[in-house]
């Protein structure tokens, strides 16, 4: 007795997003999706009846199941691409899976849960994973300060802006002060000093938030204005430590595709952590402005020793951008080869679905909304919901409201 699964190989090693999608309702033939019914079909433009076909044999499953699964998972629909983004990116809208409107549904997953209850009807007495679900918060710490890390010319800048763009004269006036006052640590007035309050939050509800830190410059407009070595960021680093987060990297805008550089920028920031007392279980992290290409920024990963890396979501739209909420190996489909780095899906960035350059949502009840529904779908097939928000997101009242209720849905 087994289980056959039919092979469509042709499909699913081509790169491009042009590829058909039909649906299969799961109830018509006994089965429980994990989702609303019905659940997408990438690669096949006709669903045959029955699916999945029960002989004497075992079972026959007429939807290459696992070619779907690699094709989405390895990102091979992404190698070589050309219609990209002004910061190099793959968009989402690009995509297959939001032109076929599944980019928000877990469609590995889904079929993983179906494809479960198969092997049980099979073999009852088989015992198969059980996963659970989890919240994984993490931070990219690309200003860490408004008024520090910089020269007073550049302050003078900062402060006419919250003058004229922002109308807040009151923290223009407190601009010098917080700037004297930031050469050993960040100074408790910086409004985007949202640290201790982000961990207060993460702690509150019983989760580890991580912080990934950039360790280079290769673009001056696009990096960080701070070094990773200055004082106040050496201080910021062990306190995140002491309190039980997680410190990862940050690589610099134009690394993506030198893997040379973030074996460079990962050296520096274990350097730093090797002379601050920091030792952590794993080291992970994400790349900046969240450039990615398949399959060369994963070798830079790979080459550093990183365990994880949790880039894989799109600017333009929140998602499931590899089909699944769960970590799992990383694999370049270029050179058929299995990586031991492990690919940890991001869902959602908070400016994605806040600003009005991509979603344009806001700060209220349609960004809760959008998030928790997000949030709720990762917990339907007991995945992770994995959210970046960075600390300079939480400057205002409203802002932390809605990332308090975001966690705590």
């Amino acid at each position: 007795m087994g289980i056959y699964i039919e092979s469509d190989c042709a499909t699913f090693t081509q790169a491009h997003s042009e590829l058909p999608c039909s649906h299969w309702d799961a109830t018509t033939e006994g089965w429980q999706p994990a989702l609303h019914p019905p659940i997408p079909a990438p690669g096949t433009d006709k669903i045959p009846f029955p699916l999945i076909e029960r002989t004497e044999k075992g079972y026959v499953i007429h939807y290459d199941i696992l070619g779907m699964i690699y094709w989405m998972l390895s990102r091979q629909e992404e190698v070589n691409r050309s219609d990209l983004d002004s910061h190099q990116r793959f968009p989402a809208t690009a995509s297959h899976a939001y032109k076929h409107g599944y980019l928000e549904r877990p469609v590995v997953d889904e079929w993983f849960v179906i494809l479960a209850q198969v092997v049980h009807r099979l073999w009852p007495r088989l015992e198969l994973i059980e996963h659970t679900f989890s919240m994984i918060p993490s931070h990219d710490v690309d200003t860490p300060a408004r008024y520090g890390f910089t020269s007073f010319g550049r302050l003078l800048f900062t402060m006419a802006g919250d003058v004229v763009r922002r109308h807040k004269p009151i923290e223009a006036l407190q601009a010098p002060r917080i700037w004297a006052g930031s050469k050993e640590m960040l100074h408790s007035a910086d409004p985007f000093n949202t640290f201790n309050w982000i961990m207060d939050v993460s702690e509150q509800n019983g989760i580890t938030s991580a912080f990934y830190f950039i360790c280079g410059r290769t673009l001056r407009s696009r990096d960080a204005n701070y070094d990773v070595r200055h004082p106040a960021i050496r201080d910021l680093m062990r306190r995140i430590h002491a309190r039980g987060h997680e410190i990862g990297l940050h690589p610099s805008y134009n690394t993506y595709q030198k893997p040379d550089s973030i074996v460079t920028e990962a050296q520096e920031l274990l350097s730093i952590c090797t002379e601050e007392g920091i030792v952590q279980r794993e080291w992970g992290g994400r790349m900046h402005y969240l450039r990615w290409q398949t399959p060369i920024t994963l070798y830079g990963w790979e080459q550093a020793g990183m365990a994880y890396d949790t880039t894989l979501s799109y600017a333009d739209r929140p998602g499931f951008r590899c089909g699944t909420c769960h970590e799992y190996p990383a694999f370049d489909p270029v050179a058929d080869k299995a990586l031991q780095l492990r690919i940890r899906p991001l869902i959602a960035m908070e400016c994605t679905v806040m600003a009005p350059r991509y979603m344009n949502l806001g700060s209220d009840e349609a960004a809760l909304k959008k998030f928790v529904e997000l949030k709720e779908t990762c917990r339907s097939v007991r995945g992770n919901f994995a959210l970046l928000w960075h600390n300079t997101m939480l400057e205002r009242k409203q802002d932390r409201i809605l990332y308090k209720n975001v966690l705590e849905a």
